[in-house]
This record gives structure tokens, C-alpha cells and sequence, in this order.
């Protein structure tokens, strides 16, 4: 009897665990896409969100004044993100082409 009530309170708390990280993941979900939209990129096709995310999160904690960079380096992807975006938005290549061409190589 008394195993019943340790299971029934420990799947009790699995289900607040999960709930918790899907309220996590939706407040997350939901603010990434207000910076998408803030960028005018609210459109953008979802592999295409996924590929450029990290950086459209750089861009805002910059804009927040989280920190500043002068990097040469960052500076190039953000110059690539923009224009594989704009040429995938006015049509100019396909979603394959700006996907593969935002594509990091992990190292």
C-alpha cells in the first residue's frame, strides 16, 4: 500500500516537471518569434528560422546592450545571415541555397 501512494506522488511530480519545460519551451518559442518579427523576418520558413536563430538572438542582446562585439568574424555572419535572407526573400535563391549557405559546421 504504501508503494501505490510514493508512485502516485512521484508521477505527480514528473508531470509538473514536464509541464514546467513546456511552459519553458513556449515562452521561449513565443519570444524568438517576436524577434523574428521585429526584424521583418516573421515569415521566413522554419528550417530557415532555425538555421539563423543563434544569430537573431545575438542580434537583439546586442540591441539590449548585453554586450557589444567588434568582432571582424561576427560581423561577417551577420553581413551573410542579412544577405541570404534578403536574396531568399526577393526571390532571388532558393530556400535550399540560403539554408545550405547559413549551414554551420560544428567543429
Amino acid at each position: 500500500m504504501m508503494n501505490a501512494a510514493k508512485k502516485t506522488l512521484k508521477r505527480a511530480n514528473t508531470k509538473s516537471t514536464l509541464l514546467s519545460i513546456f511552459k519553458k519551451a513556449e515562452k521561449d518559442y513565443r519570444h524568438t518569434q517576436q524577434m523574428f518579427d521585429l526584424l521583418g523576418w516573421g515569415e521566413l520558413p522554419a528550417e530557415l528560422k532555425f538555421v539563423i536563430e543563434a544569430d537573431v538572438k545575438g542580434y537583439v542582446d546586442e540591441l539590449e546592450g548585453r554586450y557589444s562585439t567588434s568582432c571582424a568574424l561576427v560581423q561577417r555572419r551577420r553581413e551573410s545571415v542579412d544577405f541570404w535572407v534578403k536574396s531568399y526573400m526577393d526571390g532571388i535563391c532558393s530556400l535550399e541555397t540560403a539554408v545550405d549557405a547559413l549551414k554551420m559546421t560544428k567543429l
